[in-house]
């Protein structure tokens, strides 16, 4: 149940309510590339990305799946110990090859030794019905789910970040999903150049209107070598405060609805190539002022929810 003390509805309790225990994540990097990347669509990029293609804390591509396995288990068995497992494939966009490529990745990645779930990290244009069927075969061995991107449904903002799809796209992925019975969590980045809380909010609520199971929120990295660098450096813009993040970050948390799953409410950042906010390194206070916050309001997720989808949201379809 949702109170002061627990005011959100984490990835944590969800996998829990499925597996009856804790799911360790292990991120591994299927060698993917992306069509906004290889000139498919651009050759730049969305300008927040990494050049790991947001896979910094990934298994190393040079590796193969079964070997990332090992390399990651070990790496997060120091903090969790032994355990039941999800799949992650995070770095860059990891449905974007052929059919029979991506059937193999992910059966591999499946039949390691206590794996029971799969995650795969992917673009909204890159989902499609054959890639749907794969996923519902696999989702009858192993628990699945699909992680897309939208970031943002401001048009403006869209424009900015160089997404290369439109916001009926991601409407359309999350659908065809959901015919197929795979969860979908939607990434929403807080912070970007130009947008009010309200811009933010109406991401959220689009996300939630197309039938996300679950939201990502991720808090705005300036990473250094990124062309969002290039363009702060050009057109500096105000980043959150800390202070300001939380009370976002909590103010979002009581507009959504208490059956959507929260798997992140804030992000990681390589401390090398971080620019700002250099505060977001210390994510142990990050969580802890978002929780302190919960407990001063007495809120929790969901005590404002009232999602209705206006013609301002229906329009962004």
């Amino acid at each position: 149940m949702l109170n002061s003390k627990h005011p959100f509805y984490s990835a944590n309790d969800y996998y829990r309510e499925i597996f009856g225990e804790k799911i360790i994540k292990l991120a591994i990097d299927g060698g993917f590339t992306c069509p906004n990347r290889d000139g498919t669509l651009s050759d730049k990029g969305c300008i927040f990305c990494s050049g790991k293609g947001s896979g910094d804390f990934a298994g190393s591509r040079s590796l193969s799946i079964s070997d990332q396995y090992r390399q990651m288990k070990e790496k997060m068995s120091a903090k969790w110990g032994e355990g039941k497992y999800m799949m992650y494939f995070q770095a860059y966009t990891n449905t974007y090859a052929p059919l029979e490529r991506l059937r193999s990745l992910y059966y591999e990645a499946v039949d390691q030794e206590n794996v029971v779930a799969l995650s795969i990290a992917t673009r909204p244009d890159c989902i499609n019905e054959e890639v749907a069927e794969l996923l519902k075969e696999l989702s009858e061995k192993v628990y699945v789910c699909v992680e897309l991107g939208l970031q943002t449904s401001k048009a403006e903002s869209v424009k900015l970040i160089n997404r290369c799809y439109k916001n009926h796209i991601y409407k359309n992925a999350v659908a065809m999903l959901n015919e197929h019975s795979i969860d979908t969590v939607t990434h929403i980045i807080l912070g970007l150049p130009g947008e009010s809380y309200d811009d933010m909010l109406d991401s959220v609520k689009y996300a939630i209107y197309c039938g996300t199971k679950g939201l990502k929120l991720q808090l705005l990295h300036i990473i250094k070598g990124t062309a969002l660098y290039d363009y702060y450096n050009e057109k500096p813009f105000k980043y959150f405060t800390l202070e300001e993040y939380v009370n976002t970050v909590v103010n979002i948390i009581e507009e959504i609805p208490p059956n959507i799953v929260i798997h992140r409410i804030t992000g990681d950042a390589n401390k090398a190539e971080l620019f700002e906010p250099w505060w977001s390194l210390d994510k142990r206070k990050v969580l802890n002022s978002i929780s302190k916050e919960f407990i001063k309001r007495g809120s929790y997720q969901g005590i404002k929810s009232a999602i209705d989808i206006n013609n301002k949201i229906l329009n962004l379809c």
